[in-house]
């Protein structure tokens, strides 16, 4: 009797460790770049991108999925019709963090006030937190290249904000960038945007650092 009664306790142990497993990187849907591609915003264009995104899921445990960079491109002029909106490139959702934490039901959840991607759920591909305002270094600033949201700048005459569409690692150019802490340096909606803050100094490396950021972007699996 004894012997069974500590099988029985034995078993309701393992079904409560069981509960209590937590869902890990097999089963997200989105994250943040641990690290960009070292070149600013130079990211071998979208194709670069995406090969980057399905790289770290991979990496993590999560490569099974199709991986889509949240990234907008620009037309070469005002009246060109090819560019690409980043909403349009991540599916319908839900996404979930590595941590099963969802941060939006569907592509307009993600844009409206109910986004839940946040300081605390904008984690990179290995589950762990990204580096905000606060920190030292700051990597606050995400590449997005995108309005608010989610669509494509005009094109020229108007300024570049996508570092020549993800392909310009120099000193000139812009991208703009989102906050994924939600935090700048005043209380404000553009200062508080997840995707459309404020455009980078520059496309290099060392020219996306000084606003607080490191290269790094979104990546969301469409499937």
């Amino acid at each position: 009797m004894m012997r069974m009664a500590g099988l029985a306790a034995a078993g309701a142990i393992g079904v409560a460790g069981c509960a209590s497993v937590q869902p890990g990187p097999q089963e997200m849907t989105f994250f943040v770049t641990s690290v960009g591609s070292g070149k600013g915003g130079d990211l071998g264009g979208l194709d670069g991108a995406d090969q980057h995104c399905q790289s770290l899921a991979r990496a993590a445990g999560a490569g099974d999925r199709s991986w889509h960079a949240y990234l907008s491109t620009q037309a070469a002029k005002l009246t060109d019709t090819s560019f690409v909106n980043a909403r349009d490139r991540i599916g319908a959702g839900p996404w979930q963090n590595a941590k099963g934490e969802v941060i939006a039901r569907s592509v307009d959840d993600l844009h409206s006030a109910d986004s839940k991607l946040t300081k605390l759920t904008a984690l990179d591909e290995k589950g762990q937190a990204v580096n905000s305002r606060t920190e030292k270094p700051n990597k606050h600033d995400i590449l997005t290249g995108s309005r608010a949201d989610g669509t494509a700048f005009p094109g020229a005459p108007f300024p570049d904000m996508t570092c020549s569409n993800w392909t310009n690692s120099g000193p000139n150019g812009a991208a703009m960038t989102g906050h994924f802490d939600r935090a700048g340096p005043l209380d404000a909606a553009w200062a508080m945007s997840w995707n459309s803050a404020h455009p980078t100094l520059g496309c290099s490396q060392e020219k996306v650092r000084p606003t607080g950021g490191d290269g790094l972007f979104y990546c969301f699996a469409r499937k």
